[in-house]
């Protein structure tokens, strides 16, 4: 095995190539983006909003998703492979907080054992690392919309718009010049579902998205109706 070659490193998840790399935790990065979607989330100043692509159109949509409650006011977007046994985790956690606490759990300490969750994934032999990104959104009492991501590497940040598969670069490309042209570039529903359309390059009709919500003045999670959905769809197309 040559050195700097990268053959034979990629077969363990503990070891690193002699450049510093663990190439099964990048190869789950590559395992987000392999999934073919595109996702967008974008924090406004009173509420948060999540964007995503339905692809394949055989299959029965109600059925299948990628919005998950975890609890009343906490929502999160999994982009990639399932995440459907953290989801599960997750809701029994947000539900065990309440009952110790008293109080909903902050969107914070529920991405940060997300994140953690996924960091644990990428430092044992026997396990492999979670394949998917995680956005989480809620309403913090004191901090208001809070939007984080999560990602196979166990890395979580707060974001005031991101993305995740497909087109990551040009869709965080797009928000950032966004954000850096308009100041008072107002997010909500139709902004992101226009900013997963322009990215995309395509006309989305309302059973190919999914779209999830949380607002200050209706702080619980919702997923939005292909009727609410089509009637955002259509306010973009009456502006362009």
């Amino acid at each position: 095995m040559s050195r700097g070659s990268g053959g034979g490193y990629d077969r363990h998840i503990t070891i690193f190539s002699p450049e510093g790399r663990l190439f099964q935790v990048e190869y789950a990065f590559k395992a987000v983006k392999a999934s073919g979607i595109t996702s967008i989330g974008i924090r406004g100043k009173d509420s948060v909003c999540v964007v995503t692509q339905k692809k394949d159109k055989l299959l029965d949509q109600t059925s299948v998703t990628h919005l998950f409650p975890i609890a009343k006011y906490l929502g999160l977007l999994a982009t990639g492979m399932t995440l459907m046994q953290v989801v599960q985790q997750a809701r029994n956690k947000a539900a065990e907080f309440r009952f110790r606490y008293g109080y909903e759990m902050p969107v914070d300490v529920l991405a940060r054992w997300i994140a953690d969750k996924s960091q644990v994934y990428t430092q044992h032999a026997y396990m492999r690392p979670l394949g998917v990104v995680a956005m989480i959104l809620g309403i913090d009492d004191e901090n208001g919309p809070r939007l984080y991501k999560c990602d196979p590497a166990g890395h979580f940040f707060g974001q005031k718009a991101t993305s995740a598969g497909l087109k990551e670069h040009e869709a965080i490309n797009f928000l950032e010049k966004k954000m850096k042209n308009d100041d008072a570039f107002s997010y909500d529903e139709t902004t992101a579902i226009s900013a997963s359309q322009s990215v995309l390059q395509e006309d989305f009709k309302a059973n190919e998205i999914e779209v999830g919500v949380v607002r200050i003045d209706s702080p619980a999670f919702i997923v939005l109706s292909t009727k609410e959905i089509d009637r955002h769809l259509t306010a973009i197309s009456e502006r362009d």
